[in-house]
């Protein structure tokens, strides 16, 4: 079993267990239900509400350098998923990258971890998208009472889970036809804000451009990057695409470049309209700018509009994080890292519906019972993880099976995805250091499961059809625990480091009173300790032929 941790899986035994029988998704999308479903996924709370909290705290009107900075880095990133995409048609995004690449337990981490990305991100969205209802409907006169919209009982955000995922199961062709039709309108709020808030601009305002100086600037550009969470998604339909070599990496792009320049546009006006930095401890402008600013120039009847925008953009941010998770299910459990019974697909639809009804009924009975906290946060560390792997894995493709066919290429890989690596990491290790123990505990916890359960289960755990050996083995339990023992140590040893060196805040840490040099010398011991157990198993090897 040792030797499994890191087996890959070839590109063509990938994309021949897509046409399994029982295992076969419907293809029903176009580049434009791709490209719709990518702008649908990205623009949400991002545009809505992260642009005044960037713009007043951090950047000032140099919000818009912040948006360009951002959409660059995520730019690496999606080059590197535009290749992979055409290479790997297959359900599973990051996952199945990390398979054909890094090996069966780099594949079970990232789909592990995708987990964060996408079913504790839909939880963080249905909860917003609660309250934006609830406030919209006050301001029309229909109040719900308190006890009905807020934790243990958010009734409104269970609801709007039930529905999007009672959609899901009908038909991935229905589910976008319903995520474009909700797009559009969002879009078209957001260009009206565009077309109606530029006769309000006060170029005054745009002075001082930098107040906050360029560090300003890259901590606006830190924040939103969580904007343009949501273009890696589109990668988790690829085997209900009708050209998935073309399509995909077509719409991936295309969605990401449609989004910047919204975010450069929406900004640029804002902070055109107000002087935002006078706003910087207003909580109405910072939960909810765009709106608010029209309310400023007394223009309530525009700022309504905007509301209703919001809500369009968070119901698609919904749809596609919904349906992103269970097609990563869908994916590990018919490579039997998890049950694979539970991989099935509808026989009338052609959806992975049992892994959809579990996704939804998990987050929806979960946004009804606790509140936001640091969910986002969870999302943002997996998201960004799952970036680093992806832009990894494109290098080690690029060297393990560089004649494989590529419809499109990564241009200056050697070039764009270590920058991809360094700059998701360096927003990965700026998080705090609550989030950094929280996603620790959350990666342990999954490798326990693959230890006891994917590890024995798995189609590479077979060798010419025998059944596994499930008898324990010392071997295997020093590798495995030896590399678990590593990981921890090296990911927190690290963030220790950076925080001596003061390349990431020490503030979290104080806040929790840890101190960063005695966890980094606390970090060496586990690494060392973890040497020596991967070390005593590989000795192993040759007793136990």
């Amino acid at each position: 079993m040792s030797n499994n941790l890191f087996a890959k899986k070839t590109i063509d035994s990938l994309i021949s267990q897509t046409e399994e029988k029982g295992h076969s998704l419907k293809k029903v999308l176009g580049v434009f239900d791709l490209t719709l479903l990518g702008i649908g996924a990205i623009i949400g709370t991002g545009i809505f509400v992260l642009t005044g909290v960037a713009a007043s705290i951090h950047a000032g009107p140099a919000v818009v350098l912040s948006f360009m900075v951002s959409g660059t880095a995520c730019a690496f990133a999606a080059l590197c998923y535009a290749e992979f995409a055409s290479m790997i048609p297959v359900a599973g995004s990051a996952y199945t990258y990390a398979y054909a690449t890094l090996g069966e337990l780099f594949a079970w981490i990232i789909g592990w971890d995708l987990i964060l990305e996408y079913a504790v991100g839909s939880i963080t969205v249905a909860i917003g998208w609660s309250g934006y209802f609830v406030n919209l409907l006050a301001s029309v006169g229909i109040h719900i009472p308190a006890w009905a919209c807020n934790p243990p009982l958010n009734i409104p955000a269970f609801i709007i889970v039930a529905i999007m995922t009672t959609l899901l199961v009908i038909g991935t062709k229905e589910s976008a036809k319903f995520n474009n039709i909700i797009v559009f309108i969002k879009l078209l709020v957001i260009l009206f804000f565009i077309g109606f808030g530029i006769f309000w601009i006060k170029p005054a305002n745009w002075h001082p451009f930098a107040p906050y100086g360029w560090t300003g600037i890259m901590t606006g550009a830190a924040i939103v990057f969580f904007a343009y969470i949501g273009f890696d998604a589109v990668s988790t339909t690829a085997e209900e695409c009708k050209k998935p070599q073309k399509d995909l990496p077509r719409a991936i792009l295309i969605s990401l470049f449609i989004c910047t320049l919204l975010y450069i546009l929406v900004s640029a006006i804002l902070t055109g309209i107000l002087p935002v930095t006078k706003y910087s401890q207003n909580q109405s402008f910072l939960s909810a700018p765009i709106a608010f600013a029209f309310s400023i120039i007394k223009q309530d009847w525009a700022s309504g509009i905007i509301s209703i925008g919001a809500i369009m953009g968070i119901t698609s941010v919904l749809l596609v994080m919904l349906m992103g998770q269970p097609r990563v299910f869908f994916a590990m459990s018919r490579d039997k890292l998890l049950p694979e019974k539970i991989s099935r697909v509808h026989s009338k639809f052609g959806t992975p519906y049992i892994t959809t009804l579990i996704t939804g009924s998990v987050v929806a009975v979960v946004a009804l019972l606790i509140p936001i906290g640091t969910a986002a946060e969870l999302t943002n560390i997996g998201t960004l993880f799952a970036f680093t792997i992806v832009s990894a894995g494109i290098l080690v493709l690029r060297k393990t099976n560089p004649d494989a066919k590529r419809p499109f290429k990564t241009p200056l890989v050697y070039i764009i995805a270590p920058l991809g690596i360094l700059f998701n990491c360096y927003l990965m290790y700026s998080l705090p250091l609550l989030t950094w123990l929280r996603f620790l505990v959350w990666l342990d916890i999954g490798l326990l499961i693959y230890y006891f359960y994917g590890s024995t289960h798995s189609r590479l755990a077979k060798k010419d059809n025998e059944p596994v050996k499930k008898g324990f083995s010392f071997k295997y339990f020093l590798n495995f625990f030896g590399l678990l023992i590593i990981i921890n140590g090296t990911l927190f040893g690290l963030l220790s480091l950076l925080t001596l060196l003061h390349i990431t805040s020490i503030k979290t840490w104080s806040e929790l009173n840890w101190q960063p040099h005695y966890t980094l010398i606390f970090c060496v011991v586990l690494i060392i300790i973890g040497m020596v157990m991967w070390l005593w198993g590989k000795s192993i090897k040759s007793s136990e032929k």
